[in-house]
């Protein structure tokens, strides 16, 4: 049986990848922010994961305004990343995992959800920035990437019990996966922070702080929130908390809080790291 050891919430802003190429993690500005993340690269160098799920939201490479799926899921072996005009240096290829990516779409569109398959896809900074944050220097070619995509940009979008709901479903289909593999769940994106309109560099530290606590103890207690009700709490990026969302939703068993920083702001936007270990329910 495949098994998800564990679940990290990390930021993907496009600074961050900016920072790193040009050396900038000890700067007094970046300094608190990228400190914290040994703790989750040593346990993930002690782990050694097999393949990680990246929730992510794709921000106008592959998905643009003319086509924008409400939740899509590759099924490559392999994704490339393109210029997306941040300045952002492109990294090398990102290795699929094909057969399980298979078996969980299978798995969740016989539940009820209607995934958009993507058998190629370019991939954005909400998902090599991630990569890059864990395993410096491009040296993540170990592992294998299936990366799933949550519309976080334009109506009509998800709910968030809705993308809890994904969660679990695809928590179900890697329990039902019957080769022996672990798993690491990433859920990515800002917590509070507006980019633009009369609230632009808006960030509601307490809000922030809360969600992250109800990540750990009470997810379901996330659900009863709207987008709207996220929006008016965290600014108008703040949506993306959809994906920290759906990443508790496939964690089926118990849940132990490792690992915790909160650094705001940063790059305009409230960023939340955690670290759970997870213990899979027996099927």
């Amino acid at each position: 049986m495949a098994n998800i050891i564990g679940a990290v919430t990390t930021s993907h802003i496009p600074a961050i990848a900016n920072a790193m190429a040009n050396g900038l993690e000890q700067t007094p500005y970046w300094k608190p922010f990228f400190d914290a993340y040994p703790p989750v690269r040593d346990w993930l160098n002690e782990k050694k994961p097999d393949v990680i799920i990246l929730f992510y939201n794709d921000h106008g490479l592959e998905f643009f305004i003319d086509k924008k799926p409400t939740f899509a899921i590759g099924v490559a072996d392999e994704y490339h990343n393109a210029d997306e005009g941040w300045g952002i240096p492109t990294i090398p290829p990102v290795t699929g995992e094909s057969d399980l990516s298979w078996h969980i779409a299978n798995s969740i569109v016989d539940e009820g959800f209607d995934m958009t398959v993507c058998q190629e896809m370019k991939v954005d900074h909400g998902l090599t920035v991630p990569l890059n944050l864990m395993w410096p220097g491009h040296q993540y070619g170990h592992v294998k990437v299936i990366p799933v995509c949550i519309n976080c940009e334009q109506y009509p979008m998800a709910q968030p019990w809705r993308t809890y709901a994904l969660g679990q479903a695809i928590g179900r289909a890697v329990q039902s996966y019957e080769k022996d593999i672990n798993v690491v769940v990433f859920g990515t994106g800002g917590m509070s922070h507006q980019l633009d309109g009369e609230r632009a560099g808006f960030i509601n530290r307490a809000f922030d702080i809360d969600c992250l606590d109800k990540l750990v103890n009470d997810p379901e207690a996330l659900t009863k929130y709207t987008n709207i009700d996220l929006v008016e709490q965290g600014g108008a990026q703040a949506v993306e908390l959809n994906m920290h969302i759906a990443m508790r939703g496939t964690l089926l068993g118990k849940v132990t809080e490792l690992h915790r920083n909160y650094h705001a702001p940063i790059s305009n936007t409230g960023s939340g790291l955690m670290l759970l270990e997870h213990e899979m329910p027996e099927s």
